[in-house]
């Protein structure tokens, strides 16, 4: 007997199942504890972006709430970039003080001072200089007291750390496997103009993310900002490993208000228009949608990537607590070259902004009402297919050697 059509993710991945998910992995500490060491600890986190720190000396400071550091990624005269955790070999002050969740400076010698002492250390980590260092002992050595590095590695441009301290772990690009290739080639660093926003939700990491995770939400959540704009099915639904990646489509049974015609014919800002494909890589919309809006990725455990036609945008769910997550949103267009332009990037923007306020209204309440255990499991349809599978990776990931 064949699947009905309104259930074809089931048909075409039966290893995922069709039953309900426990809540448990959303509402208990121990859960959480466990989900900290064997996957925060010990898989590839996107952490920044290379134009962020373009030229030798220039670094980056990213706040790492659930291990309890922070890293430095710092360029160095050689163009590499490396991170390190931000702790001083002396006596673990901070080498570099943060100023929030992440800070940005630079250094034409390519060197980071610890303020406490004036310990410095150049962009390979090792230390050029300790003051007064005739009266330490004989055991100490400049050469085995380096900063404490973290493999960091370098993909499209985005720059990703594991904090695993095993002298060798799995490389980035076999990490990201097919969903690497399948987002390879789209012009990231051309789209360069950010609308960056950042929050601390009272919900766990994963309630989050599974908000942004499907479209079931679309036509009542976003009735305000979107109404009767984007359907709710997903297409092209592909599973790689522990990533997973589908297409977002437009209804076509709305046309654009009178202002947004305008800000649309002035700027390639808004997810809400028909556009071209120029831009994207083959694996996206393979079959030329016309409905096509955006490539929904999901890179394991916590980043949401999405490509358009001259957008790209990024969700990221970092874990503080059990019931606590700092949301990153961030919104990538081509720089404005006319105010024209700058006030129609604004205008889309101001929907886009809507939308995800929207979105993270619900994940509070959400945490609240699971925490009563009242309900012990949740049910997915099948177009909550993203979701089912990352409750799958994360408890391959769990379970892994």
């Amino acid at each position: 007997m064949n699947a009905p059509a309104e259930l074809r993710w089931a048909a075409k991945y039966p290893e995922l199942g069709t039953g309900p998910i426990p809540i448990d992995p959303c509402v208990s500490p121990e859960f959480f504890e466990q989900e900290r060491q064997k996957v925060f600890l010990k898989t590839w986190l996107k952490v920044g972006r290379v134009e962020e720190i373009p030229n030798a000396g220039d670094y980056k400071v990213k706040k790492l709430d659930f291990a309890k550091t922070s890293v430095i990624l710092i360029r160095g005269k050689d163009g590499q970039v490396r991170g390190f955790h931000n702790t001083c070999s002396h006596r673990g002050n901070k080498v570099i003080v943060e100023t929030g969740e992440e800070t940005f400076g630079k250094n034409k010698a390519a060197v980071v001072t610890c303020r406490f002492h004036g310990w410095v250390y150049d962009a390979k980590g090792a230390i050029v200089q300790v003051p007064e260092e005739q009266k330490f002992h004989a055991c100490f050595e400049k050469d085995k007291n380096a900063l404490t590095s973290v493999h960091t590695d370098v993909w499209e441009g985005f720059i990703f750390v594991n904090l695993d301290p095993a002298p060798q772990v799995q490389p980035l690009a076999e990490f990201l496997g097919g969903l690497g290739q399948h987002l390879s080639g789209f012009p990231y660093h051309e789209l360069s103009h950010c609308f960056s926003y950042h929050t601390y939700l009272d919900c766990n990491w994963k309630v989050a993310h599974d908000a942004f995770a499907e479209a079931y939400h679309v036509a009542t959540i976003h009735a305000g900002s979107f109404p009767n704009v984007f359907t709710s099915g997903l297409q092209n639904v592909e599973l790689f490993g522990p990533h997973r990646t589908a297409a977002i489509c437009l209804s076509l049974q709305n046309d654009p208000t009178p202002v947004a015609k305008i800000a649309n014919a002035l700027a390639t800002g808004s997810l809400v228009a028909r556009r071209g494909a120029s831009m994207l890589p083959p694996g996206v919309n393979p079959d030329h949608r016309e409905d096509f809006a955006f490539e929904l990725s999901v890179m394991f455990p916590n980043l949401l990537l999405h490509v358009s036609e001259g957008i790209w945008f990024t969700h990221q769910f970092w874990p503080v607590s059990h019931n606590k997550t700092l949301w990153e949103g961030k919104y990538y267009v081509r720089p404005p070259k006319t105010n024209g332009q700058r006030w129609a990037l604004e205008h889309a923007q101001c929907l886009q902004r809507n939308a995800w306020l929207e979105d993270t209204a619900t994940m509070e309440d959400t945490q609240i009402a699971l925490e009563s255990g009242a309900k012990p499991v949740m049910h997915l349809q099948d177009d909550e297919v993203l979701i089912r599978h990352g409750y799958h990776a994360l408890e391959a990931a769990m379970h892994a050697e």
